[in-house]
C-alpha cells in the first residue's frame, strides 16, 4: 500500500509551487504599489486643497514652500524638521517631525499626520512631500517665483507638491538656467513620480528616459548637489519638471 510521494514527486510539486509564485509575485508587486500610489496620490490631493484655503484665508498669498531658509517665510507650509545628516537619509525622531509637521501653516487645513508621507516611505519618515521651489521659495539662479495664486497661468500644468522622499532644507527645484536637476527626480512609484498641481488635482508622471530612472532609484534618500542629463530622454524630462514649475525655460 503506497503511503506517501516519492522524491521525485515532491520536487515536481515544489517546482510548480515556485513557477506559480514566479508569475503570481510581480503581480502582487504591482497591486500593493498601484494601492500605495493611491494613497500617495489621496494626501498630494489634500495638501493641494490646502494650498488653496490657506490662499483664500489670506489676502490669496501663498504659503511658503522654501522651508526653514526661504526669504518669504515663515508661514512656511511646514516648519523646517529636517536632521543635519538629512542629505544622507538622515532623520529626526518622530515626535519632532510630528511637531514640526504640527506648526506648519497648512495644519490647520490638513489635521492628519499621515496625509503628509507616501505609504512606501521609510519607518518613522513622517514626511516625504515637498513643495516646489516656484510656489512662493526663493529664486535659484534668477528663476521666478509665484507669491500669489492670481499670478498662477494655467492651474493644471503648474506643480505644487512633490513626493521628494526625504525631509530636505528647502523646497524641490531644477535648475533654472540650464537642463540641469538640482533635487532628484524620484521614482518612488514605479519608474515616475507623483505630484500634485495648483488647481488641486493630483496625478502620477512616468519619466521617459531610463536615465531619468537610475538617478531616482540610485538616490533614493540622498542628494547628489545636482545632475545634468546626456541623454535626448534624459532632458525631456528634466524640462518637463522646469516647465511644471514655472510654465518657461530660462535659457
Amino acid at each position: 500500500m503506497r503511503k506517501g510521494f516519492t522524491l521525485i514527486e515532491l520536487l515536481v510539486v515544489i517546482a510548480i509551487i515556485a513557477l506559480l509564485l514566479s508569475i503570481l509575485m510581480p503581480s502582487l508587486k504591482r497591486a500593493k504599489e498601484a494601492g500605495q500610489r493611491a494613497v500617495c496620490l489621496s494626501g498630494l490631493k489634500q495638501l493641494g486643497m490646502a494650498f488653496h484655503m490657506y490662499a483664500e484665508g489670506n489676502n490669496d498669498e501663498i504659503v511658503s514652500g522654501d522651508i526653514g531658509v526661504g526669504p518669504y517665510g515663515p508661514p512656511w507650509w511646514v516648519d523646517a524638521i529636517w536632521a543635519p545628516d538629512w542629505n544622507v537619509g538622515g532623520q529626526l525622531p518622530e515626535d519632532q517631525q510630528i511637531r514640526g509637521i504640527k506648526s506648519g501653516a497648512l495644519w490647520d487645513y490638513v489635521g492628519a499626520t499621515n496625509a503628509y508621507r507616501c505609504p512606501t516611505g521609510y519607518r518613522d519618515e513622517m514626511l516625504t512631500y515637498a513643495m516646489v521651489i516656484s510656489m512662493n521659495g526663493r529664486s535659484l539662479n534668477g528663476s521666478p517665483a509665484y507669491r500669489k495664486v492670481s499670478q498662477i497661468k494655467s492651474l493644471s500644468s503648474k506643480l505644487v507638491f512633490i513626493d521628494e522622499g526625504l525631509s530636505t532644507p528647502n523646497a524641490w527645484a531644477t535648475f533654472y538656467i540650464t537642463p540641469q536637476w538640482w533635487d532628484m527626480p524620484g521614482t518612488r512609484h514605479s519608474e515616475g513620480n507623483t505630484f500634485s498641481f495648483a488647481d488641486a488635482h493630483a496625478e502620477y508622471h512616468k519619466w521617459s528616459g531610463d536615465e531619468t530612472r537610475n538617478l531616482g532609484k540610485d538616490n533614493v534618500r540622498t542628494w547628489i548637489g545636482s545632475y545634468t542629463p546626456t541623454t535626448e530622454k534624459g532632458i525631456e524630462d528634466v524640462q518637463w519638471a522646469q516647465k511644471g514649475q514655472w510654465g518657461k525655460f530660462g535659457y
